[in-house]
């Protein structure tokens, strides 16, 4: 839609930088202007760096690409307002997926920021509003039904199980357990201790196992010996596929996933997959009664507010909790 002009257009042409420099007694030159793409391939160098995932590099270059490409910026000053709205209603798709965009422009400002190369973070407050469909978590009968109907007489079945137990148990991102390895078990003290390398926040982090997923493991190692041996493979990884290598850890589609799925469908049962067993494991933590604190630590959250989505409560549980502190 076209802004209407009148009585009370003014035509200014002082940018951003220009107004933000006279406050703080700083004099502003258009020499040094920042091109777009030379911010944007310096955060993305900072970024692998920083270890973030090629995933997750890859997504930031199309979106920002798609962002400039839009809106025919050039420097990294021209980004304002006006034109991050102009991107978003120039698309053509759920306000789900504009979401997700604005996240990964509105993080490569913060990033610019950060850098000194931008004097004030004005897209804090853009927004876009979307009706979040709250997930649920896979229900632990329906867990229960597929451990025990799974063969666990084949190191297919086994490893399986061993993957499910491990989710459901532990929380863990199916990322996260392709790249579990023997060294990351203490077998002692009964707790996987996860370097920041395998976790998507990059922090190292405990998590306690019980009596069953020890036992579990053990047997596992063993088969996995004797699979690596015959095939001629060294790895130390603890869930490899049926000829000994490492599983695609670089894709939530990879072995184990594509087992949950033809496991749900053969069995017929609903919401069986990974993230399905990550949030049962955040309700079964809440339903015996750790924090909220407590589980966006164990899952890796650095935002509470995603930590209680994943929680699922409904109109009567909290109406139940509340009463107990009144």
């Amino acid at each position: 839609m076209t802004k209407k002009t009148g009585l009370f257009d003014v035509d200014f042409t002082l940018t951003t930088k220009e107004f933000t420099a006279s406050i703080k007694g700083e004099k502003a030159t258009t020499a040094h202007y920042k091109p777009f793409s030379e911010a944007l391939g310096t955060i993305i160098n900072q970024m692998q760096v920083s270890g973030y995932r090629p995933r997750t590099i890859k997504d930031y270059d199309t979106v920002l690409m798609n962002f400039a490409k839009s809106t025919g910026i050039l420097y990294l000053e021209e980004v304002t307002v006006d034109t991050i709205y102009s991107w978003l209603d120039s698309m053509h798709v759920v306000n789900q997926t504009k979401l997700t965009r604005l996240k990964v422009l509105k993080s490569f400002l913060s990033k610019c920021f950060t850098n000194g190369w931008l004097s004030l973070n004005f897209w804090q407050s853009i927004n876009v509003k979307v009706d979040k469909k709250v997930k649920k978590g896979a229900k632990p009968n329906d867990i229960a039904i597929l451990v025990s109907l799974i063969d666990k007489s084949t190191f297919i079945g086994l490893r399986d199980v061993t993957a499910i137990l491990t989710m459901y148990k532990t929380g863990i991102r199916i990322n996260t357990l392709g790249q579990l390895n023997e060294g990351h078990i203490d077998w002692e003290n009964k707790i996987l201790v996860l370097d920041g390398a395998i976790l998507k926040n990059h922090q190292v982090l405990k998590l306690p196992i019980d009596d069953q997923l020890v036992s579990l493991y053990r047997v596992l190692i063993q088969c996995n010996d004797r699979i690596r041996e015959h095939y001629g493979v060294s790895n130390t990884n603890l869930f490899i596929s049926s000829r000994a290598t490492t599983l695609n850890t670089k894709s939530t589609n990879n072995a184990i996933s594509k087992q949950l799925t033809k496991y749900a469908k053969r069995f017929g049962l609903e919401n069986i997959n990974a993230h399905a067993l990550r949030r049962a494991y955040a309700k079964n933590l809440h339903d015996n009664g750790a924090s909220v604190a407590l589980i966006s630590k164990a899952l890796g959250h650095s935002d509470l507010a995603v930590t209680t989505q994943y929680l699922d409560l409904d109109v009567e549980e909290v109406a139940k909790d509340l009463r107990e502190y009144l």
